[in-house]
């Protein structure tokens, strides 16, 4: 080769090398790399967010603030979404989007969610004046010196618990701080609500209304008006008399609800509110990272039973009075134990995790109902350690280490409450799926499924179909289908609710 065709492969080379590695870096660069400074005042931590930034905005990692508000993150790659669970509620951010959404109600920015890195970044100034509206009133960020205080316990009314009495109910609202008697009145309206309204406090509406009711307590509903809080208690029985007094040690404004006389008629209470199954759990099973099964033409079980549980979810929304909570109500990753205590959080009365079921044998097909109980059938025990292996994906698996044998049955042995109910409820499902469906009716039968541990109610495992076999795998496709199994579903709920509500007609 001569030297003057060497020189021009030499400057081709150069050329290549430049356009390959020099020009992608000039034009990254025209977003500048940073970070904020981060102090989270519940913690006593400080931290560090990264930033992009161009001439006219400031964008944050979504993963970073995560980590700085040590919250819970979900995430789906494919998607471009990520989840944060902050102070109860969740914050849905999408790529390529200037919404975000929190706990399904939506919030636009005026500019749209960046993704770079394998990560979201959003537009600093505007989403956390979002965060400060609607989840953390206590975040302030100053973009000048690049600083984000957080002071989530700003709130001074901070949680809740509720006693029963023989002459009726007492409830302790714990607060940060005494409040002027001049800022607090109530009183109970024709509805049968009473309320509380306190001046200058900022209540904790996630802690309050998540608290566990009791006595003649039906429902509860806190509200920021403000720089007002107002709590509201739905009252199961008529109130004699109510007052209320601050306690300084600890710090608590103490309600008492006065109702008659009669230990009688607070067992029947006490058995009724057992049974108003006012909340249903929905879960929906696999999710995110975890497809579940698959079957021959590619159908992932946690699409399949995504859509199911949203059907159940809405006939039951649309057709009782009932509230539906989902464990997953988009395709995100949910560790098995976190969906029981979502369940448990949020007082549950029901507990129903759908499946689609797989088997190496192609021509199994057919649905079942299954209890939490030790695997009495390989068939059983098969089906449970196929989607027990989930944990294999959790990053702390270690926590069910201890979730077998003996232990399994103690705790099997600890929701004996709920056993009988569970049975019917099961029994219920199975009845309602077949009537409307022609695959085989494969019964209700027993097995240790780690996503039922724990749920202190009435729960059930219905595995719709195997997605496994070609033939029922083109079913669970089809949405008509899918329809048949969720109404089957629906009404076998509806069946175990009218029984509980004649057991109650009759105390």
């Amino acid at each position: 080769m001569s030297f003057h065709c060497l020189r021009l492969v030499l400057v081709d080379k150069f050329k290549l090398m430049y356009f390959k590695k020099i020009i992608p870096f000039l034009i990254f660069s025209s977003l500048l790399l940073g970070e904020i400074h981060v102090y989270n005042r519940s913690s006593g931590t400080e931290s560090e967010i990264r930033t992009l930034s161009d001439s006219k905005k400031l964008y944050i990692s979504a993963k970073d603030l995560s980590r700085s508000l040590s919250s819970k993150l979900y995430e789906n790659t494919d998607r471009k979404k990520l989840v944060l669970y902050i102070a109860g509620k969740k914050v849905k951010i999408s790529g390529h989007t200037s919404f975000v959404m929190i706990d399904d109600q939506p919030y636009q920015m005026p500019q749209i969610t960046r993704i770079e890195h394998n990560d979201l970044y959003v537009p600093a100034e505007e989403f956390f004046a979002i965060l400060k509206s609607t989840v953390l009133p206590g975040i302030n960020f100053d973009i000048k010196k690049e600083f984000l205080d957080i002071d989530v316990v700003r709130f001074n009314i901070t949680g809740i618990t509720i006693d029963v009495k023989s002459n009726g109910t007492i409830i302790r609202l714990n607060t940060r701080k005494p409040f002027s008697e001049r800022n607090i009145s109530s009183f109970i309206n024709k509805h049968g609500w009473f309320y509380l309204t306190v001046a200058g406090a900022i209540v904790d509406t996630t802690v309050i209304n998540n608290g566990l009711t009791r006595g003649i307590i039906r429902q509860i509903e806190s509200d920021q008006l403000g720089e007002t809080a107002q709590i509201a208690f739905k009252l199961g029985s008529k109130v004699i008399s109510h007052e209320w007094f601050e306690s300084l040690d600890p710090n608590e404004i103490v309600i008492t609800l006065r109702t008659p006389l009669g230990k009688i008629e607070e067992r029947i209470e006490s058995v009724k509110e057992r049974w108003r199954l006012e909340t249903i759990v929905l879960d929906a099973g696999h999710g995110g990272k975890d497809p579940g099964s698959q079957g021959k033409y590619g159908t992932n079980e946690k699409d399949v039973v995504l859509d199911i549980t949203k059907r159940v979810g809405r006939l039951l929304e649309k057709n009782t009075g009932i509230k539906v909570i989902y464990t997953r109500d988009e395709d995100v990753f949910v560790p098995l134990i976190e969906r029981t205590k979502m369940a448990n959080d949020a007082n549950g009365k029901l507990f129903v995790s759908i499946h689609a079921n797989a088997n190496n044998n192609r021509t199994v097909q057919g649905f079942e109902t299954y209890l939490l109980k030790p695997g009495k059938s390989d068939d059983a025990i098969e089906v449970a350690s196929r989607e027990n292996s989930v944990i294999k994906l959790e990053e702390r698996a270690g926590q069910y280490k201890n979730l077998s044998g003996e232990t399994l049955i103690m705790a099997t042995m600890a929701q004996s409450t709920f056993m009988k109910e569970s049975e019917d409820l099961a029994a219920m499902i199975q009845m309602e799926l077949d009537k409307r469906l022609t695959t085989p009716n494969r019964g209700v039968k027993q097995a240790g499924f780690y996503v039922l541990y724990g749920a202190s109610m009435p729960n059930v495992l219905v595995e719709v179909g195997y997605i496994s076999n070609p033939s029922e795998e083109k079913k669970l496709k089809q949405g008509n289908h899918r329809q048949k199994i969720a109404e089957s579903i629906y009404q076998g709920i509806k069946h175990f609710k009218s029984s509980r509500e004649r057991l109650l007609a009759e105390e």
